[in-house]
């Protein structure tokens, strides 16, 4: 694989997959806001640079890093103190660096509920989450605009449990379901790998967790 750019990578999915990246010997790179824990990438041999994703310039810093062609996976969400989604401008910034950069592999992690799954939303997730939802969802429509290669993952409800190996992906809109955080990370590795992802929208779930109107239908990722 070629080296791999993340934001997002102090903890959760983005923090996982730096590992799993780094165990498997790709070189890593990622860009941290400050305050943010970096010792757990610093063990892992991951090239940090401090940075704020609402700011261009520094995001600019994040790419700079590594003068090889890379891929990019985000993974930001959240609020700023100004009330800002970085769910939306952190990752316009560096869908629009990645433009710059002619990155071709894009890995966008958003949330179930987005895009086209926004109407098998129901009341109580819209109340909670709805906003942050709708942020992220304009950051994937830019996403299309700009990097018609990227691809999509909406993880379902994220879990700290050990790995089921039972992740799957798939686009059925009514998709709903569970799944952990390792093996979230697990699949947008094998995402990054498969070049038959690109240009698609996922959802992601463990297959015992899965629920859905429709059968259920992984999308046949390779090994």
């Amino acid at each position: 694989m070629r080296p791999v750019l993340i934001f997002g990578a102090s903890r959760g999915v983005g923090l996982l997959l730096a590992q799993q990246l780094r165990k498997e010997g790709v070189p890593v790179f990622a860009m941290l806001r400050p305050g943010a824990q970096r010792a757990d990438l610093d063990a892992q041999g991951v090239h940090v640079v401090g940075g704020d994703a609402f700011s261009f310039a520094d995001v600019e810093q994040a790419f700079a890093l590594s003068l090889a062609e890379l891929d990019v996976v985000s993974t930001l969400g959240g609020r700023g103190a100004s009330g800002r989604y970085v769910d939306e401008d952190g990752n316009i910034n560096v869908i629009d660096c990645a433009r710059v950069h002619k990155i071709v592999r894009f890995v966008l992690v958003t949330s179930i509920g987005c895009g086209e799954m926004a109407p098998y939303r129901s009341e109580r997730a819209i109340a909670a989450f709805g906003a942050a939802v709708d942020a992220k969802t304009r950051a994937e429509e830019h996403l299309k605009r700009t990097i018609p290669s990227g691809t999509i993952i909406r993880p379902g409800g994220l879990r700290s449990e050990p790995a089921t190996g039972r992740g799957i992906l798939t686009t059925d809109p009514a998709m709903h379901g569970f799944i952990n955080r390792a093996d979230m990370a697990d699949l947008v590795v094998r995402a990054l790998r498969d070049e038959t992802t690109a240009g698609r929208a996922f959802a992601a779930v463990d297959a015992d967790q899965a629920k859905s109107v429709n059968p259920i239908a992984p999308f046949p990722l390779a090994a």
